[in-house]
């Protein structure tokens, strides 16, 4: 499965598809990301396994939601049970995935330790950040070329990881490929999908600003609106991307 491209005005339409998503039922997508979040974060409390458990577990969890989005563009209606979809479906591939990616994270701080980040890295393995910031902030500023290949790195293995899951529950492929043309697909939208991450700023401030609760309504219009990313740069012949305003995605004329 190869994405097709796009142009920029699709960042602003997965907004709103996204959004559309969620109006269908904004309580229960709000219980749903709260039990998620809430989830992941028990298991990572969980001394020396929980971290890794939670890397390896979160492609399953976002799978769930994936399905809950898939059930809504159909007509269906969302379920609980949705939160728990990629234990029952495609759990071996999607886990296998999470793995990919612990192992992915652990190989680049590998090598940022190598090219000269060993305190940085320490000091963000340890989980705990310093009494002075100015610790860390020089620990950053220390680090020079492998802070900078570090980020470069993990960016790589987000656009891998981003639409994934989404190619193994639906487009029924295996980790690897999935996660190659996960890649390609972000590197060939790479404009539209900044243009996205932009237009999220704004909502990402207004959201922090009450204490934190409009991240109650933002999570999970961020969450449907991947799943508008995913049927938009993907659309299969079965399921064809719809036309309007008020549905999951948008198509234009412009070739693959």
């Amino acid at each position: 499965m190869e994405a097709r491209k796009v142009n920029a005005s699709h960042g602003w339409m997965w907004i709103k598809n996204g959004y559309w998503l969620f109006r269908k039922n904004p309580l229960l997508w709000m219980v749903l990301t709260a039990i998620g979040v809430v989830g992941l974060l028990g298991i990572a409390s969980i001394p020396v396994v929980g971290d890794p458990l939670a890397t390896m577990l979160f492609p399953v969890l976002l799978a769930g939601y994936m399905f809950g989005c898939h059930a809504l563009a159909r007509g269906e209606e969302l379920e609980l049970a949705h939160l728990f979809a990629g234990f029952q479906q495609h759990a071996q591939q999607l886990v296998t995935l999470g793995g990919v990616n612990l192992v992915g994270q652990l190989l680049i701080l590998g090598v940022m330790m190598l090219t000269g980040g060993a305190t940085l890295v320490g000091i963000l393995m340890s989980g705990k950040s310093p009494d002075d910031p100015a610790i860390l902030m020089q620990a950053a500023a220390g680090a020079g070329f492998a802070l900078l290949l570090g980020v470069t790195l993990f960016s790589v293995l987000m656009m891998a990881m981003q639409f994934a899951p989404m190619l193994v529950i639906f487009g029924g492929m295996q980790p690897i490929p999935a996660l190659k043309a996960s890649l390609r697909a972000f590197l060939r939208n790479m404009i539209p999908l900044t243009v996205y991450a932009v237009m999220l700023l704004p909502f990402a401030v207004l959201a922090t600003l009450p204490m934190l609760l409009g991240w109650l309504v933002l999570l999970p219009v961020v969450i449907t609106s991947i799943y508008a990313i995913y049927r938009d740069l993907f659309p299969t012949q079965e399921e064809p991307a719809p036309a309007a305003e008020g549905e999951v995605v948008t198509r234009d004329d412009q070739a693959p």
